[in-house]
Protein backbone atom coordinates (compact mmCIF):
# COMPACT_ATOMS: atom_id res chain seq x y z
CA UNK A 1 0.00 0.00 0.00
CA UNK A 2 2.76 2.41 0.93
CA UNK A 3 4.52 1.96 -2.43
CA UNK A 4 1.29 2.81 -4.28
CA UNK A 5 0.95 6.04 -2.28
CA UNK A 6 4.63 6.81 -2.87
CA UNK A 7 4.20 6.23 -6.61
CA UNK A 8 1.11 8.47 -6.67
CA UNK A 9 3.04 11.17 -4.82
CA UNK A 10 5.93 10.80 -7.27
CA UNK A 11 3.59 11.20 -10.26
CA UNK A 12 2.05 14.24 -8.58
CA UNK A 13 5.54 15.74 -8.19
CA UNK A 14 6.28 15.11 -11.86
CA UNK A 15 3.00 16.79 -12.83
CA UNK A 16 3.92 19.82 -10.71
CA UNK A 17 7.30 20.00 -12.47
CA UNK A 18 5.67 19.66 -15.91
CA UNK A 19 3.20 22.44 -15.10
CA UNK A 20 6.10 24.63 -13.93
CA UNK A 21 7.91 24.03 -17.24
CA UNK A 22 4.79 24.70 -19.34
CA UNK A 23 4.32 28.04 -17.58
CA UNK A 24 7.87 28.90 -18.68
CA UNK A 25 7.23 28.19 -22.38
CA UNK A 26 8.54 24.63 -22.48
CA UNK A 27 6.69 22.11 -24.63
CA UNK A 28 6.40 18.74 -22.92
CA UNK A 29 7.26 16.01 -25.43
CA UNK A 30 7.23 12.96 -23.15
CA UNK A 31 6.60 12.02 -19.55
CA UNK A 32 8.21 8.90 -18.07
CA UNK A 33 10.02 7.84 -21.23
CA UNK A 34 11.57 4.42 -20.64
CA UNK A 35 13.84 2.11 -22.56
CA UNK A 36 16.09 -0.81 -21.67
CA UNK A 37 18.74 1.52 -20.19
CA UNK A 38 16.59 3.66 -17.94
CA UNK A 39 13.85 6.23 -17.58
CA UNK A 40 13.59 9.98 -18.00
CA UNK A 41 10.90 11.78 -16.02
CA UNK A 42 10.25 14.66 -18.44
CA UNK A 43 11.46 15.39 -21.95
CA UNK A 44 10.69 18.93 -23.07
CA UNK A 45 11.62 21.39 -25.77
CA UNK A 46 12.32 25.08 -25.50
CA UNK A 47 13.99 27.04 -28.26
CA UNK A 48 17.02 25.16 -29.57
CA UNK A 49 17.15 22.82 -26.57
CA UNK A 50 15.71 19.43 -25.89
CA UNK A 51 15.65 19.10 -22.13
CA UNK A 52 15.90 15.80 -20.30
CA UNK A 53 14.66 16.54 -16.81
CA UNK A 54 14.99 14.47 -13.66
CA UNK A 55 12.39 15.28 -11.02
CA UNK A 56 13.24 14.80 -7.36
CA UNK A 57 10.45 15.15 -4.81
CA UNK A 58 11.21 15.69 -1.15
CA UNK A 59 9.37 16.96 1.89
CA UNK A 60 12.16 19.46 2.60
CA UNK A 61 15.91 19.96 2.24
CA UNK A 62 16.73 19.33 5.91
CA UNK A 63 18.72 16.17 5.16
CA UNK A 64 20.08 17.24 1.76
CA UNK A 65 18.98 19.11 -1.35
CA UNK A 66 16.88 16.89 -3.59
CA UNK A 67 19.27 17.34 -6.53
CA UNK A 68 22.02 15.67 -4.50
CA UNK A 69 20.12 12.39 -4.95
CA UNK A 70 20.84 12.45 -8.69
CA UNK A 71 23.98 10.32 -8.40
CA UNK A 72 26.69 9.96 -11.05
CA UNK A 73 25.33 6.50 -11.85
CA UNK A 74 21.81 7.95 -12.29
CA UNK A 75 23.24 10.73 -14.49
CA UNK A 76 24.98 8.15 -16.72
CA UNK A 77 21.71 6.19 -17.09
CA UNK A 78 19.80 9.36 -18.00
CA UNK A 79 22.43 10.37 -20.56
CA UNK A 80 22.42 6.88 -22.15
CA UNK A 81 18.61 6.87 -22.24
CA UNK A 82 18.63 10.35 -23.80
CA UNK A 83 21.02 9.16 -26.52
CA UNK A 84 18.61 6.35 -27.41
CA UNK A 85 15.67 8.78 -27.45
CA UNK A 86 17.52 11.21 -29.72
CA UNK A 87 18.47 8.49 -32.19
CA UNK A 88 14.95 6.94 -32.15
CA UNK A 89 13.25 10.26 -32.79
CA UNK A 90 15.97 11.64 -35.09
CA UNK A 91 16.06 14.93 -33.15
CA UNK A 92 18.75 17.45 -33.91
CA UNK A 93 18.40 19.87 -31.00
CA UNK A 94 20.98 20.73 -28.36
CA UNK A 95 20.46 18.32 -25.43
CA UNK A 96 20.44 19.66 -21.90
CA UNK A 97 20.09 17.83 -18.61
CA UNK A 98 18.11 19.61 -15.92
CA UNK A 99 17.00 18.73 -12.41
CA UNK A 100 13.72 19.93 -10.95
CA UNK A 101 13.56 19.75 -7.18
CA UNK A 102 9.98 19.62 -5.92
CA UNK A 103 9.60 20.38 -2.22
CA UNK A 104 6.18 19.50 -0.82
CA UNK A 105 6.17 19.74 2.98
CA UNK A 106 2.43 18.97 3.07
CA UNK A 107 2.45 16.35 0.33
CA UNK A 108 -0.26 16.60 -2.29
CA UNK A 109 -2.39 18.73 0.05
CA UNK A 110 -0.16 21.79 -0.19
CA UNK A 111 1.67 23.99 -2.63
CA UNK A 112 4.97 22.73 -3.97
CA UNK A 113 8.12 24.82 -4.18
CA UNK A 114 10.15 24.06 -7.30
CA UNK A 115 13.83 24.74 -7.86
CA UNK A 116 14.93 24.30 -11.46
CA UNK A 117 18.63 23.73 -12.13
CA UNK A 118 19.37 24.03 -15.84
CA UNK A 119 22.34 22.15 -17.25
CA UNK A 120 22.71 20.30 -13.94
CA UNK A 121 25.01 17.69 -15.50
CA UNK A 122 26.20 16.60 -18.91
CA UNK A 123 27.92 13.96 -20.93
CA UNK A 124 31.61 13.74 -20.09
Amino acid sequence: MESLDKRRLGRWGEEQAARYLRLRAYTILEMNYACRLGEIDIIARRGRYIVFAEVKLRKDAAFAEAKEFVTRAKQRRIIATAQIYLSEKNIDLQPRFDVLEVYAPHGMDGKAKIIHTENAFGAD
